[in-house]
C-alpha cells in the first residue's frame, strides 16, 4: 500500500463505516462493535511460556522433526524493566510436545557479544525458518543500546538445538541519511516469494523525525522490501520507498511487529496495530507481489476481549495488548493454525508468551 493508493479519504469513508468519524487517538474504535469482525476467530490456550525473573517477548514457534514444538523466544532480565529488550535480551529455544501444552526452556541461543560487534548489547526478534535442510534464525541487534544502532542479521543451523553459526556483519542495514528507513532495520519478516526469490521485509523510520516530533510515539513506522535468490543474502531492496506506509492518515498511524506467511495463491501478512484502528488489535493485510497490499482489517482484539485477568501492578503499562503475533501453519503447511504472541501479566508479573487456537475462518 502506497499513500497514492490509501488515501485519508479512504481511510474515512472505510473506517467510519458510514458515519461521520471524530478522531480521537485509540478511542476511535471505542464508538463501534467490530467484536464479529476479525480476520481470526481464535480460542485462547493460555500463557504457555512463563519464567521467574524474565521477561519474555517475540515467540517465534515451528514444527520440529520429533513432532515437538520448538519456540524460539527472546528474554531479559526482570530488574531491566519492560524496556530491557533494547539493551540486554538473549534469544532462548524452549520446547513443548505440542501447542496445548506449557513449553519448557531448553537452551540459550545468542547472546549479546562483548566489544566492537553490531550485536553487542542485545539479540531479539527471533524468527525461525527452514528452508530445505537448513534452519535460519532471522533477527534484530544493537551495539549501543538504543534503537538507531538495531540491524537484521541471520544465524544459520543444521539442527534446532544448533549449533549456530553466528554472522559478524548485519544482513541488511538502514538507508542512507535523510530516507525513510535511515534509522535501523528491525522486526525482520520472511516468505519465500512468487518470483522464485526470498523476501526480507524489514520495519524502519526516519531519524529526524524520530528525535523532532512530539507526542507518545515519535516517527511513523513503516515497512520495507528486500530481497535475495538465497535465503543467506545479500539482499537488495526493491525500492527507495516503503511497501507499507500509512504515514498519510491522522493520529500518526503505523504499525510493527509483521508476520507473513503465503497461502492459496497470496501472500498474508499479520501486525500489531499503532493506530490505525488503535493500539491494541491486530492487522490483516494480503498481496499479490509483496508491494500492493490490500487495506487493513482487524485480525485480532484487545486481550481483555478473550480472557479476564485482574489488572497488574503499574508498571505493566501495556497489559491487555497481544505483541509480536506469530503463525504456527499446520504440519503440512497449507493453514494457519495457532497464534503465538508476547502479552504482559502473568504470574511474575512481567510478560509472557501467549497462545490461541485459530478456528475456522
Amino acid at each position: 500500500m502506497s499513500q497514492s493508493k490509501y488515501t485519508r479519504k479512504d481511510f474515512l469513508k472505510t473506517s467510519a463505516l458510514g458515519i461521520t468519524a471524530v478522531f480521537l487517538g485509540s478511542s476511535f474504535t471505542k464508538a463501534f462493535d467490530f467484536s464479529d469482525k476479525p480476520y481470526f476467530k481464535l480460542k485462547p490456550i493460555g500463557r504457555s511460556l512463563e519464567l521467574e525473573g524474565y521477561y519474555i517477548w517475540c515467540s517465534s514457534p515451528i514444527w520440529g522433526e520429533d513432532g515437538k514444538v520448538h519456540l524460539f523466544y527472546s528474554r531479559w532480565k526482570k530488574e531491566k524493566g519492560m524496556g530491557g529488550w533494547l539493551n540486554g535480551s538473549e534469544i532462548c529455544r524452549a520446547e513443548a510436545n505440542s501447542p496445548f501444552e506449557k513449553f519448557e526452556h531448553k537452551q540459550v541461543i545468542l547472546t549479546p557479544r562483548s566489544g566492537e560487534f553490531w550485536d553487542a548489547t542485545t539479540c531479539h526478534n527471533p524468527l525461525i525458518k527452514k528452508v530445505d535442510d537448513q534452519y535460519y534464525l532471522f533477527f534484530m541487534g544493537n551495539s549501543n543500546g538504543k534503537t538507531n544502532t538495531k540491524r537484521i542479521g541471520l544465524a544459520v543451523s543444521k539442527s534446532l538445538d544448533g549449533e549456530w553459526k553466528r554472522p559478524d556483519q548485519p544482513l541488511l542495514l538502514p538507508g542512507k541519511e535523510g530516507s525513510w528507513d535511515d534509522h535501523c532495520t528491525t522486526n525482520p519478516a520472511f516468505v519465500k516469494g512468487n518470483d522464485g526469490k526470498y523476501w526480507l521485509f524489514y520495519k524502519s523510520w526516519n531519524t529526524d523525525e524520530y528525535e523532532n516530533q512530539k507526542g507518545t510515539v515519535r516517527g511513523n513506522r513503516k515497512y520495507g522490501l528486500a530481497k535475495a535468490d538465497s535465503p543467506s543474502g545479500p539482499y537488495t531492496k526493491v525500492s527507495e520507498n516503503p511497501v507499507i506506509d500509512f504515514s498519510n492518515l491522522p493520529n500518526n498511524a503505523q504499525l510493527e511487529d509483521a508476520f507473513i506467511w503465503k497461502e492459496n495463491g497470496k501472500f498474508h501478512m499479520i501486525a500489531r496495530d499503532m493506530g490505525f484502528f488503535n493500539h491494541e488489535y491486530g492487522l490483516h493485510l494480503t498481496t499479490k507481489n509483496g508491494i500492493e497490499w490490500t487495506k487493513p482489517e482487524i485480525a485480532y482484539l484487545n486481550m481483555q476481549s478473550y480472557i479476564q485477568e485482574p489488572n497488574p501492578p503499574k508498571h505493566l503499562k501495556r497489559f491487555g495488548r497481544l505483541e509480536r503475533p506469530m503463525i504456527l501453519m499446520s504440519k503440512d503447511g497449507k493453514k494457519p493454525q495457532f497464534l503465538f504472541g508476547a502479552t504482559q501479566g502473568g504470574a511474575f508479573e512481567t510478560s509472557t508468551t501467549f497462545v490461541f487456537e485459530i478456528l475456522n475462518r
